[in-house]
């Protein structure tokens, strides 16, 4: 089979494909013959060497993890009723706290089988795939965030995987949603999507104009996707006694804004951590996404794909700030 590997350290280029051995799959796990893995912004990161300290990461590996894709076999201890399903998942080394998210970017991958989502009919598996992540993050920070019908909400990198979730969560919710973002196609996408008011953030000043849609007072609630001085921005700007949520960092680094002045102010500060809890139950989370999917009630964007070959293209997009919703790898598997 064909797999991606990171064989050092470094910028898109050094991603290459190579021809390996297929995986087995061992004792609760599953061999999933892989139509579409997700590439996430944390994979180019991962690929030039940022967040050892937090990831193990050791070249040569193989990045990315969620695929989606058919069950093609099963190892022991897994119900073989299995095989043939179409399923969307995480890769067996990626995991909430203590993985790494490996493995995906291959004509087969190996999950655990109780991680395993199958996906519904009405749903794409590459629809699917692109909220294996972004999906059950997006309704535990939406939950987290308990927003009220007609609050002011500021969502940060609002065209990016999550803040498009967020945008149409925020307004079926009947909040008054500011989309921040760069540039006029990802900022035409947010209004689409039900943003009343949109700020390009790569515009001096921009925070100033966001608060003054608030009429001043600041939004009460900021989903911040954008981290960095971006963030700490739009963390001046919560209004007293407001929330800020700050899950991403995709400026390149989390919020770096004042967390004693906004508690000052009686800001709530969470970060990602924060967002869910021990009782968090991700499945669930997941499949209430892919239904909201299947219902139409919530719109999945992917914004580009690529050939598998062509991983060290999709980071550069990334990488440049031109991908717009999700970016997906492909194989010539049925999706």
């Amino acid at each position: 089979m064909r797999a991606v590997y990171v064989p050092e350290f470094g910028g898109p280029e050094v991603l290459e494909t190579r021809a390996v051995d297929a995986p087995e799959a061992g004792a609760g796990e599953v061999v999933v013959a892989v139509a579409a893995a997700d590439v996430m912004f944390l994979d180019t990161r991962l690929r030039a060497g940022w967040g050892r300290e937090f990831f193990k990461m050791a070249p040569p590996y193989v990045p990315g993890g969620a695929v989606g894709g058919v069950v093609e076999s099963v190892g022991a201890g897994v119900d073989p009723s299995w095989i043939g399903k179409r399923v969307a998942t995480r890769t067996v080394a990626s995991r909430i706290g203590g993985g790494q998210p490996i493995g995906g970017y291959a004509e087969k991958a190996v999950a655990e089988v109780g991680v395993l989502t199958e996906v519904p009919e009405g749903v794409s598996v590459r629809q699917a795939v692109a909220l294996v992540h972004d999906g059950r993050t997006a309704k535990a920070a939406f939950e987290r965030a308990a927003i009220a019908s007609g609050e002011w909400v500021l969502i940060t990198a609002a065209a990016g995987g999550l803040g498009i979730l967020l945008t149409q969560f925020a307004h079926a919710a009947g909040a008054q949603v500011i989309a921040a973002a760069r540039g006029a196609e990802k900022l035409a996408l947010a209004s689409r999507l039900g943003a009343d008011v949109v700020v390009d953030y790569s515009e001096p000043g921009w925070a100033d104009t966001a608060r003054a849609a608030t009429g001043g007072a600041g939004p009460q609630v900021v989903l911040d996707g954008a981290g960095g001085d971006l963030g700490g921005a739009a963390l001046r700007i919560v209004a007293d006694n407001g929330s800020f949520l700050g899950y991403g960092s995709a400026a390149g680094e989390f919020a770096t804004g004042d967390a004693e002045s906004a508690e000052a102010r009686g800001v709530t500060v969470y970060n990602l951590f924060d967002i869910t809890t021990a009782d968090t139950d991700w499945q669930a989370l997941a499949a209430q996404v892919l239904d909201d999917v299947r219902a139409g009630r919530l719109e999945v964007v992917i914004g580009q794909t690529f050939a598998l070959e062509d991983a060290e293209k999709a980071h550069a997009a990334i990488e440049s700030r031109a991908a717009i919703g999700r970016t997906l790898l492909l194989t010539d598997s049925v999706s």
